[in-house]
């Protein structure tokens, strides 16, 4: 990452990863451990499996809690506890208990292909190459509504995006008449945004008056010019071997599409495009750019500080060159979504899904995602 280091540097945060990770990987049988372990991080189509991520309850590659012994949960939990922030790791642990929400908001009967398709321990860790000081190595951690990726290179942290959490339901009911929201600032800091801006920002910052069903991206590798939104049935690893639940799948992928309600050209509308769209922050307010850097707070704290590129966004010239644009109505409660991008930055918000109780968010580095750009590097450096 580009952001001068605060606190505990890379590399501290690099050999606490490599600590976990080695404790982990020790205490596994060696059964646990062929599943847990893949190849070492390269710039070649050797590291396709490490560049494959999902955030459907799909199979998402590695070791799950189900196959692990308490004392080895705890430890895989170590290790993603290694990449994040606290509030970060509270958030990945909270989303992770919803899909016991989500199991009794939908009756107890999704399945999918698997014999409890809302399942808390459907969640998979992998360590990808020899965690240590040198050479590259990287660890995935993700399930239903989680992908976390980080890349390791010599002995500091050089990737940790894609970054994708989301929330199923995005909000639930608790006792007192409070509420669970465990993305809630991530949504209401830009709708807030969005609300406050006067008539002709408002219609700059406006995609389309809809909003796509899902993030645009989606779980590409690399987010390109002119991708479009991918529906739910092909944002998994492969065809259920059950014809009915496949069946079963598409009509729901069908239905959500159709709820939405996107014409073609709607989808052009909203297609990622290399120059952002929407309203730059230097045609914000003193207040507005400041919430604009609280909200990208929710996004790049999401990882301890000192790999983090948030307090780039300190200097007005970076903070300038971010756009922020909105799809859907701005009332509470409606669908919608938005899109904050610059420079090395592409951020998606998605409420659309279950009458906009269903979110998804992703922070990405189009250019330097899975740290392909400093694989690259390493390996010209080191094997000429």
């Amino acid at each position: 990452m580009t952001a001068t280091p605060v606190g505990a540097g890379t590399g501290e945060i690099a050999a606490g990863m490599a600590e976990a990770a080695r404790a982990w990987l020790d205490d596994l049988g060696p059964d646990q451990r062929r599943v847990a372990t893949g190849s070492a991080p390269a710039a070649d189509d050797s590291d396709g499996e490490r560049r494959r991520w999902f955030y459907t309850p799909t199979d998402h590659g590695g070791l799950t809690f189900h196959e692990q012994r308490p004392a080895q949960q705890r430890g895989a939990m170590a290790l993603v506890a290694s990449g994040l922030s606290r509030a970060a790791y509270v958030t990945v642990a909270t989303v992770m208990g919803l899909e016991n929400v989500l199991d009794h908001t939908e009756g107890f009967v999704t399945v999918f292909d698997r014999d409890r398709g809302r399942d808390p321990s459907m969640y998979y860790l992998r360590v990808f190459g020899e965690p240590g000081s040198t050479g590259a190595w990287g660890w995935r951690f993700g399930g239903h509504h989680v992908s976390l990726n980080f890349l390791v290179v010599d002995g500091e942290v050089v990737a940790c995006t894609p970054c994708f959490l989301g929330a199923d339901p995005a909000t639930s009911e608790l006792l007192g008449g409070a509420s669970l929201r465990p993305l809630g600032q991530v949504e209401d800091l830009a709708r807030d945004i969005v609300r406050s801006l006067p008539a002709d920002l408002a219609a700059q910052a406006m995609l389309l008056d809809r909003a796509p069903s899902d993030i645009v991206s989606a779980n590409r590798t690399v987010p390109r010019e002119g991708d479009e939104v991918i529906p739910l049935a092909g944002i998994w690893r492969q065809a259920f071997a059950d014809p009915g639940a496949q069946a079963t799948l598409q009509t729901m992928s069908d239905g959500i599409e159709e709820r939405g309600g996107l014409s073609a050209a709607d989808h052009r509308a909203v297609a990622l495009t290399d120059a952002p769209k929407g309203v730059p922050a230097s045609a914000l307010d003193a207040g507005q750019r400041e919430q604009l850097r609280a909200l990208l707070g929710t996004y790049l704290r999401r990882v301890p500080t000192a790999v983090s590129p948030r307090e780039r966004y300190d200097a007005a010239a970076a903070l300038d060159a971010v756009h922020l644009a909105w799809a859907g109505p701005t009332e509470p409660g409606a669908p919608h979504y938005y899109r904050v991008q610059g420079p090395r930055l592409l951020i998606e918000w998605d409420n659309t899904q279950r009458e906009a109780n269903h979110a998804h968010s992703v922070w990405r580095d189009p250019t330097a995602d899975f740290g392909l750009d400093a694989l690259a590097q390493h390996r010209a450096a080191h094997h000429r």
